[in-house]
């Protein structure tokens, strides 16, 4: 069978940035990490590949060894609809910390409440109220 999963190529913060992930969201947790050894090519115990869930979805996850000249973009995010406004409120605040709000909380017309940042990592979440 054909599956699709979301794939996030990190620079050195993969593991922290996992780690930061499984904390947030239930049924979530590290499935998997693959590290480099002292031959490389990636920085010994950084990520050669990683698999994890979040909310019941699997991601998988690199160190990339070689650098680029580009990162995440918020052409491509991680949309999460909440169940509560206390959730909301909590990953707003937990993935906004550190990053770079793009549209602080609040009711846009399309949602009652909603909020869209990139965390300390560079990744894109959008936030919604169901």
């Amino acid at each position: 069978m054909t599956t699709i999963e979301t794939f996030l190529m990190f620079e050195g913060a993969a593991e922290e940035a996992i780690t930061f992930y499984v904390g947030l969201f239930p049924d979530s947790k590290i499935i998997d990490i693959a590290r480099y050894g002292p031959e490389g090519p990636g920085p010994e115990g950084s990520v050669l590949r990683a698999s994890f869930r979040l909310a019941g979805r699997t991601y998988q996850c690199i160190d990339s060894h070689v650098k680029h000249g580009f990162g995440f973009t918020p052409s491509v995010s991680l949309f999460v609809s909440c169940d509560t406004e206390e959730e909301l409120d909590r990953l707003y605040a937990a993935l906004a910390e550190g990053g770079t709000p793009r549209m602080p909380l609040g009711d846009y017309g399309f949602s009652r409440k909603f909020g869209w940042t990139d965390d300390r990592f560079g990744v894109s979440w959008q936030l919604n109220l169901a």
